[in-house]
């Protein structure tokens, strides 16, 4: 594996941090979603990014996925976190972003918090997934995950904002 494939899969070394590397590879989305409303930008922008996030991610499993695995020896190794910066990236995806800093924050968290929740316990048939083979099945089960976090975090936003 090249260096590009190593800092793209890893979201630029975050996956070799410790513990919990999922969690780290999960802050980027989450952190640069937040900061960027918090500054003012405009939905679509940071919609955008966010976007841009969630396609870096998918690529990166999918086009590097297999060589990491055999690089690191194990079925969806924890070094690679790409997956989770797509997973957390499609969570905030859309949000109803609210206009006050503590609250944006509030959001950012409850988005954060509610991946990294269904990451870990991957309700049915999310776990199942992960069986697939190579980059795909790093990433799908994440995407999976995602899609019921956003669900979460759509309804907190609104009901709390």
């Amino acid at each position: 594996m090249n260096r590009f494939a190593t800092l793209a899969l890893t979201a630029g070394g975050l996956g070799f941090l410790r513990p919990a590397s999922g969690t780290w590879g999960s802050l980027p989305p989450a952190i640069v979603a937040g900061l960027m409303v918090w500054l003012g930008a405009g939905t679509w922008a940071v919609n955008g990014v966010l976007v841009l996030f969630l396609i870096g991610g998918s690529l990166a499993c999918l086009a590097f996925g297999n060589s990491a695995e055999t690089v690191f020896g194990k079925k969806d190794p924890g070094e690679v976190v790409a997956d989770e910066v797509a997973g957390q990236a499609l969570t905030l995806l859309a949000l109803p972003w609210p206009g006050d800093g503590r609250s944006i924050a509030m959001l950012a968290l409850i988005g954060f918090l509610s991946f990294r929740v269904m990451d870990i316990i991957k309700p049915p048939p999310a776990r199942g997934l992960q069986r697939l083979s190579g980059g795909l099945g790093i990433l799908i089960d994440d995407l999976l995950a995602a899609i019921y976090a956003a669900i979460v975090t759509q309804i907190a936003a609104r009901w709390l904002f």
